[in-house]
């Protein structure tokens, strides 16, 4: 439900007062009065659940002078001053000291209602970016990050943070959009390497002349154009983490020189013969086979071996359906707070829409569609006007990934058997059977 804002008025003039007091609540628009800035100070904080209506001419503090105190307080805090005749010069520089609008006397009531109207509606969209923001923010590290209570997702926090305090190299498996430099920024920020640099590399977007310079760096004269000292990737990450995303696409050349940085844990630049020490935790990300691709010789069997000390699988989205109702309410709040837009509503045809699709692109392309969604705009696009699947899906696996899904949602939405099983129109006990059946707790 859209919360009811409330609208405060600051007037000495009783008659006035209650004019404009009941011209608003003629329409339905909360107010209430104060008749001093004093009185009015005493109400108001920094997250004022409403807007000012103040005439300038008060006593004591003046309108003007309780709008700069106001702002201080909260800049975004919509302030509506009433002029009389001769104030309309002052009025025009309060608008530029960050006054919202002013309605000079006399005026219509119907002519205060619109300027309200459209001033409550600027401060409704204000407190809901921060409310959004601040939900974002109070988050659990991983919870927030790495959205999801499928049994995949669920596992995959555990290793993240068995991980966390070790020094083992990591690599990670996953297909495209599926999240694996944001699991890598985790793993970074849950060690004690986060006050280190997190330095991330695509091998797929690197030219193979440039490789050895960026990764290894140089020294000045080491090749034409080498006008100065480079430092690399690899030495820009000491002391923190080393991302290197696409592995399968760095050139066997330049694995080898990685293999051995990776064991001895020194480098050189190119163009020198010092070693310089290195201490980096060196995470790599891949949506390749990389030992059917070193069967194949595209890639070094011993430096698999090297780099999947541990090794992270990331699901795609199609196989934990259950998460996409969660994660993409997430991504319309992140979306709302990142646009400065009111979250849209999300209908049940909406949800089955999105859960009964492959997802391709997997998080990356429900976070865009929450990005159109937010923007109006989502209209024709993917899932929406849907492209074949990749693979056909059985019936029955689309079927029971939507009954989990839409179980799961519900439970987390009102939090108890009772109420879950009231909103979804199912018996408790055919309820509870189902929760059982999909491994989902009741409590959620």
């Amino acid at each position: 439900m859209t919360e009811t804002l409330k609208v405060l008025i600051i007037e000495d003039d009783p008659d006035v007062a209650l004019g404009c007091e009941q011209a608003l609540q003629l329409e339905g628009i909360p107010a209430e009065c104060a008749g001093s800035a004093e009185q009015a100070r005493r109400r108001l904080g920094p997250d004022f659940r409403g807007i000012i209506v103040s005439d300038v001419r008060l006593p004591k503090m003046d309108g003007l002078a309780f709008l700069r105190e106001t702002l201080a307080i909260d800049p975004e805090l919509p302030v509506v001053l009433i002029t009389g005749h001769g104030d309309i010069t002052m009025a025009v520089q309060a608008m530029k000291d960050g006054a919202y609008d002013f309605i000079q006397k006399p005026f219509a009531p119907e002519y205060l209602v619109d300027v309200v109207r459209r001033a409550l509606e600027k401060r409704r969209l204000v407190l809901e970016v921060r409310d959004l923001r601040r939900q974002l923010e109070q988050r659990d590290q991983l919870e927030g990050k790495l959205i999801g209570r499928a049994p995949a997702m669920q596992k995959l926090r555990q290793m993240l943070s068995g991980l966390a305090d070790s020094s083992a190299d990591v690599l990670i498996h996953g297909e495209t959009g599926t999240g694996k430099e944001l699991v890598a920024r985790c793993l970074h920020e849950a060690s004690p390497r986060r006050h280190g640099n997190f330095v991330a590399i695509n091998c797929g977007g690197l030219p193979e002349t440039l490789f050895d310079s960026e990764i290894f760096g140089h020294e000045a004269g080491a090749y034409t154009g080498a006008g100065k000292r480079r430092i690399g990737k690899i030495e820009h990450a000491n002391g923190g983490t080393l991302f290197l995303d696409e592995i399968e696409s760095m050139p066997l050349a330049m694995q080898i020189k990685l293999l051995r940085v990776l064991q001895e844990r020194t480098l050189e630049r190119l163009g020198s013969n010092t070693s310089i020490a290195i201490d980096c935790r060196v995470i790599a990300a891949t949506k390749t086979d990389l030992l059917d691709l070193s069967a194949r010789g595209g890639f070094r069997n011993d430096l698999y071996y090297r780099l999947s000390v541990a090794t992270l699988n990331l699901p795609p989205l199609r196989e934990r359906r259950e998460d996409i109702p969660l994660l993409f309410e997430h991504f319309l709040l992140l979306a709302a707070a990142r646009q400065q837009r009111p979250v849209p509503e999300t209908s049940p045809g909406r949800i089955r829409q999105l859960v009964g699709y492959a997802w391709p692109g997997n998080v990356r392309e429900l976070r865009n569609v929450a990005d159109r969604c937010v923007l109006g705009i989502e209209s024709g696009s993917p899932p929406f006007g849907q492209p074949p699947a990749e693979r056909p899906t059985p019936f029955a696996e689309t079927v029971e990934a939507f009954e989990r899904a839409l179980i799961a949602d519900a439970l987390r939405r009102h939090g108890s058997l009772a109420r879950t099983a009231e909103a979804l129109v199912l018996p408790k006990t055919t309820l509870h059977d189902k929760i059982r059946k999909y491994g989902l707790d009741e409590g959620s």
